[in-house]
């Protein structure tokens, strides 16, 4: 069985997640690991045997996608070529993390793709939703990676088919300690903004992971440092609490490590929005946006906010397991109806 495993490179929580899932792969099916984008921080430590630019959107300053410098950096001509060449019809099957080329591949070529993502979740009518709608972010959750069936990923089980979150094993392993520090993740901002509204809070200091600087510095009482996968996971492990946009695999790994939380989504990305309402049906506290107006809701937190208790299982081979199961048993029968209805595919 030879299976492509497709993943999104837009941010790192698609390639975080990749790193568990790619070895319970390795222990069923041969597999090729292909990434499309160009807005992730970490590598994976497989071999990637294609890359592809795909249709990436680009992080902004001001709290949401910087849609001008998006539509720079996508040239439709450029995807269109992509998903052409794209070779997934050299595979039993496709299992995709909300990849948009491979996606599209399979529905041009009419090969079998699997969707494994937590985005896939949002397509349930029972999990939490924002109250307001967002139509072009409403087409892209539909539309951007189209897949045959839907395995996914939430906070809670909200559906079938659906999952609580993989946690990496390298942070189910990690000590958890509690040191003098909150950690930050909120790419989406400038340093200047998050410097401008955390340095209003005195009495807590703030670990700020940043997509937007190529070096450490501190101003007052919040430190600035370049995005390193490891250094993350260390500062997010021992901090008092984590302040981050409402992304998934982030938000998740603070709630398996029992750390309080704190989450800002994203303007203009309709999924975290929607990942905003299930983390507050969790009782998880959301703030709008990042600004000066928010300082006393972030004070309060800092002061009184509380641990939310959760259960994230391992699962991830169990999960692999019954995709495989599943689909390699669909692909027999398949075959086997091709080999009945067109005889020159017979045997002699």
């Amino acid at each position: 069985m030879k299976v492509l495993y497709a993943i999104q490179g837009t941010g790192n929580g698609h390639l975080s997640r990749a790193k568990d899932v790619i070895p319970a792969l390795m222990k069923r099916v041969n597999v090729d690991v292909m990434i499309s984008g160009i807005q992730a921080d970490l590598d994976l430590p497989f071999p990637i045997k294609y890359r592809y630019h795909g249709l990436s959107f680009i992080f902004g300053k001001n709290g949401g996608v910087d849609v001008w410098d998006t539509f720079k950096k996508n040239k439709t001509k450029r995807l269109i070529n992509e998903i052409r060449s794209c070779p997934v019809q050299d595979y039993d099957l496709v299992i995709n993390d909300f990849e948009p080329v491979s996606a599209w591949a399979c529905k041009i070529k009419g090969v079998k793709c699997i969707s494994l993502s937590h985005q896939a979740s949002l397509r349930s009518k029972n999990v939490p939703k924002p109250d307001h709608i967002d139509w072009m972010g409403s087409l892209v959750l539909k539309y951007y990676a189209p897949c045959h069936d839907y395995y996914s990923f939430h906070f809670k089980q909200y559906d079938e088919q659906m999952f609580t979150p993989v946690i990496r094993s390298e942070v189910r392993e990690q000590e958890i300690v509690e040191k003098d520090h909150y950690t930050v993740y909120l790419p989406a901002y400038g340093d200047k903004k998050i410097i401008k509204v955390l340095s209003e809070i005195s009495g807590a200091n703030w670990h700020v992971f940043s997509k937007h600087s190529d070096k450490a510095y501190q101003v007052k009482n919040v430190k600035i440092e370049p995005v390193n996968g490891t250094k993350f996971g260390e500062s997010l492990a021992s901090s008092k609490g984590v302040l981050c946009g409402a992304g998934f695999e982030t938000p998740a790994e603070a709630l398996f490590l029992e750390k309080k939380l704190m989450v800002v989504p994203m303007k203009k990305q309709y999924e975290q929005h929607f990942n905003a309402e299930g983390l507050r049906d969790l009782g998880v506290p959301v703030i709008k946006k990042l600004s000066k107006k928010q300082v006393d809701k972030i004070k309060k937190w800092v002061k009184k906010g509380k641990k939310i208790e959760v259960s994230f299982p391992d699962q991830t081979q169990f999960i692999i397991d019954e995709l495989l199961t599943t689909h390699i048993t669909t692909l027999g029968e398949e075959i086997k109806k091709m080999e009945i209805s067109l005889p020159i595919f017979k045997q002699a």
